[in-house]
């Protein structure tokens, strides 16, 4: 992502209005979510943890949920994606991401860059379209879907 960032932050000023400067802001931003959750994959399989009370340790095992649905909003396209997409990945699970219509390009070249980093095909997919509830919709009745993380308006949470 940061060496495409000239890239990621010019798409999201045409794509959404940003401007530049902050567009670049949110690259490294984002970038950095990216950087902390691989960072996390070295814990993957397990720690030892003291309990809230201090009297135990419990050990933390992390293991994938399976297909999870990540819904993003259109005011930060990058940096929610991969505020989402980043510990999915460490946990190793698979991912549909949906974007706000109005920012489908800038998932797509997220999803393209990371594809080009190494991330093998299939484990990142994106939908987007015209209309939330079409997408959205069939997808939360999959009886796959394991795990959804949405962030945007009240009324589409509901």
């Amino acid at each position: 992502v940061t060496e495409r960032k000239d890239d990621f932050a010019l798409l999201m000023s045409l794509e959404m209005g940003k401007p530049l400067a902050e567009a670049y802001g949110e690259v490294t931003y984002g970038a950095e979510f990216l950087r902390w959750f691989s960072e996390e994959t070295v814990r993957h399989y397990g720690r030892y943890v003291t309990t809230p009370e201090g009297k135990n340790k419990v050990l933390v095992h992390h293991k994938p949920v399976g297909p999870c649905l990540l819904i993003t909003p259109w005011n930060f396209p990058l940096a929610m994606a991969t505020r989402k997409v980043g510990p999915a990945v460490a946990a190793g699970c698979t991912m549909v991401l949906k974007p706000a219509k109005l920012t489908p390009l800038t998932s797509q070249l997220f999803a393209a860059t990371m594809m080009e980093a190494g991330l093998p095909a299939g484990v990142l997919n994106v939908v987007s379209g015209a209309s939330a509830s079409k997408i959205s919709g069939p997808l939360m009745q999959d009886d796959r879907l394991r795990k959804v993380s949405f962030t945007g308006s009240t009324p589409v949470g509901k």
